[in-house]
């Protein structure tokens, strides 16, 4: 043994000189090549520091052609820094297989120490002066308040938007009602597709653009009007197509009526009668012209106005054989992107912010994996800021995602070992994060996933130290995070508030078959304040059959009291909704065990859930102690709403 140990030193003894020599006489290793950005730059430059690119497409363009020329100053990968500003864009950044890096020599996208880029999906709008009397349809109280310009082109069109920020805070899309109100609707008629409402208070010569906001079990819905038609004190209102159809041959969810809890809430938007108070804002497109009332405080003629132009932002696209690979982005802002489907095509989602394309009910219920199924249902996905498809070892870290109009970042098929970790997602209209395939537009939503070739399925996901919070503040039917079909997905330590619905969804076709999904876990988050506007509703929801995961050491508090739900009482902290198999429920904080299990399929486990578990889990959910800085960015709670307490649960488990 010692001769051996010996030979085997000797060996060792013989190459360490030998290692040494060559480091010696070797020049030093190259650090990462640097290109730097500046919206001071130009980019007909180097990209050096002292003569900075205009733009990160012509950085990643260069990196691109090092990469293609074996530049030896890459060796240890690529760094683009960029300097802070808002770098508007007119197209998205587009990132491909061609860009990708390597484990040895990636490419990293990062703000410059001290700086804060923003790429920006908007532009700017001035020029602002007082409207004048003769504005026709202003209402009395609007008129000397309201101010006016010419409306945004692009290209040669009025540009369409459903967003204006005021020194990046969001106005509201003129309204019939006040904040934090709505009216109900009288009734539906789902044969001739028509719904009948209170008269509206204000004068309306036209419904030219009008859109009907309609509150519905867990989903809302946005439906352009083609005709309204006033009854004494109703008026009876018809809808464009396709959303018209939709809306009245899907039975969920549905419009709701209901003596016990009321029928289901909405307000009309988009007419110049209803720009009745401080922070409202109509776009005339017909004679280009775009209003705004401003808030106390706020003044035109200094304030940075914007306007969402782009839907993405950022696009990374690989393909199935050729993932976009080490590629990172690092302090980066994302803002001001923009969708437009609803003003084109109404919007009608099934669940989880996913758009109805196609959907009603069967006379015979059945499919071959649910025999009692009675509905149908097609669907589609909901643009991002930021989306990711096919790729590997990307990461965001340290990225504020804000001011969006629908999800801020998805990685939608194919996410092999990414990492979302460290950002802040505020002020989108949509989901935070979304994950995932849910259902291609070809597939029916109840049909199971199962690709024969699994590098489809988003794997290895991680979504970690994230804060959430102001998100789903438009579709209220979205979530905080928002998974499908995933496979080893790790959602842990995230901080979520201020959600309209569920904080996390992990799930996607309502069946006990097993799938792509497995081997998931959501651990350690906080989730509260949540669930403002929808209920059918919990801090944690899951659906369908996902092997060996697991929902562990979360803190779920502090649900609001939704003021139009359709049943005040249908809400829970933990929820395991239709086909939910194979989970281990267990050591999650919750002030009481108000939980639904619903139409679960086998092999759960439910462990120590409630007010008993230990204060150390309780205290080590949410952010963990590096990221705890980001806390300050957190949304307050919204003033005048209610919470339920724990002394307002009267029903537990269930």
């Amino acid at each position: 043994m010692n001769r051996i140990f010996r030979r085997i030193t000797g060996v060792v003894m013989f190459f360490f000189p030998l290692t040494q020599l060559i480091a010696q006489s070797s020049p030093t290793p190259p650090s990462s090549a640097r290109l730097y950005v500046s919206t001071k730059g130009n980019d007909a430059h180097s990209g050096s520091k002292d003569h900075p690119f205009r733009t990160l497409d012509m950085a990643l363009r260069k990196a691109r052609e090092m990469r293609r020329l074996a530049d030896p100053s890459i060796q240890q990968g690529i760094q683009i820094l960029l300097y802070g500003g808002l770098y508007q864009h007119q197209e998205p950044v587009v990132i491909r297989p061609e860009d990708s890096g390597t484990a040895l020599s990636p490419t990293r996208i990062e703000a410059l120490p001290g700086e804060m880029p923003v790429l920006s999906g908007g532009i700017t709008v001035s020029a602002w002066k007082k409207a004048g009397s003769g504005v026709t349809g202003l209402p009395a109280a609007a008129k000397g308040r309201v101010w006016v310009t010419e409306a945004p082109v692009y290209g040669d069109q009025v540009l369409d938007f459903r967003q204006l920020y005021i020194n990046n805070v969001k106005a509201v899309r003129a309204k019939d009602t006040h904040s934090g109100t709505m009216n109900r609707i009288l009734s539906w008629n789902h044969d001739e597709q028509t719904c009948w409402i209170p008269a509206p208070a204000a004068r309306l010569k036209s419904v030219a653009g009008m859109e009907m906001f309609i509150h519905q079990w867990w989903s809302i819905a946005v439906l352009r009007i083609k005709d309204m038609q006033v009854k004494g004190d109703s008026a009876k209102l018809s809808f464009y197509q396709p959303e018209s159809r939709v809306q009245s041959e899907h039975p969920w969810p549905a419009p709701r009526i209901s003596k016990d809890d009321g029928n289901s809430a909405f307000y009309l938007s988009n007419a110049i009668q209803f720009l009745d108070e401080p922070g409202e804002w109509y776009l005339d497109k017909l004679n280009r012209k775009l209003y705004y009332w401003p808030r106390k405080g706020e003044h035109l003629q200094t304030a940075k106005v914007t306007v969402p132009v782009l839907e993405t932002v950022v696009k990374i696209l690989g393909t199935i054989d050729r993932p976009v690979s080490y590629i990172s982005f690092k302090g980066v802002g994302i803002e001001h992107a923009t969708w437009l489907r609803p003003s084109k095509e109404g919007h009608v989602p099934h669940q989880s912010g996913m758009y109805m394309t196609d959907a009603y009910s069967l006379k015979i219920p059945g499919t071959a994996d649910k025999k009692t199924l009675e509905n149908q249902a097609w669907v589609g996905r909901p643009p991002a800021a930021v989306e990711v498809t096919f790729s590997s070892h990307t990461s965001f870290e340290d990225c504020r995602f804000q001011h969006l109009g629908s999800a801020g970042l998805d990685y939608k098929r194919g996410n092999h070992d990414d990492m979302i970790k460290g950002n802040v997602f505020k002020d989108i209209a949509g989901s935070g994060i979304q994950a995932g395939v849910f259902s291609d537009d070809t597939q029916e939503v109840h049909f199971p996933y199962q690709p024969a070739d699994r590098r489809e399925v988003c794997t290895n996901l991680l979504i970690s130290n994230n804060l959430i919070t102001d998100v789903t503040n438009e579709d209220w039917g979205t979530l905080g995070i928002s998974a499908g079909y995933v496979n080893g997905i790790h959602i842990d330590h995230n901080d979520i508030s201020e959600v309209s619905y569920s904080g996390i969804s992990m799930g996607w076709g309502w069946t006990r078959t097993v799938t792509a999904a497995m081997n998931n876990r959501i651990t350690a988050n906080r989730i509260q304040r949540y669930a403002k506007h929808m209920y059918d509703v919990s801090g944690i929801y899951t659906l369908s059959a996902q092997p060996a995961s697991v929902i562990e050491g979360n803190v779920v508090d502090s649900i609001y009291t939704a003021p139009y739900a359709h049943d005040p009482k249908h809400w829970f902290y933990l929820y395991t909704d239709e086909g939910s198999s194979f989970f281990t429920v267990k050591d999650n904080w919750t002030p009481a065990e108000k939980y639904l299990q619903n139409a679960n399929g086998p092999g759960n486990v439910w462990e120590n859930n409630g007010p008993g578990v230990s204060g150390a889990i309780k205290d080590a959910a949410g952010l963990e102690k590096p990221y705890r800085y980001l806390l300050r960015e957190r949304a307050t709670i919204s003033a005048g709403w209610k919470i339920n307490h724990v002394k307002e649960i009267k029903d537990t488990k269930k």
